[in-house]
């Protein structure tokens, strides 16, 4: 696999994550000198990264919610 999974949408998050692949900025510039395994533990991380972007920040897990409700916040 020596073709990066760069999507052409780059820009960076505040985490320096990027938002069209879901690789953080040293694996971008790491991506070419890592080998076979290492590329694959950095798509499995990205592609975490973007499932957990496209959750709504505003969606409690269940732990949170049940956190927040001792608390007595609403959701």
């Amino acid at each position: 696999m020596d073709k990066a999974p760069c999507q052409r949408n780059c820009c960076l998050d505040q985490d320096d994550i990027c938002l069209g692949c879901g690789r953080s900025l040293t694996e971008i510039c790491g991506w070419h000198q890592a080998d076979a395994a290492q590329k694959q533990q950095i798509l499995a991380q990205a592609e975490q990264r973007l499932t957990a972007k496209k959750r709504p920040a505003d969606v409690l897990t269940s732990a949170q919610a049940v956190d927040q409700a001792s608390r007595g916040k609403p959701s």
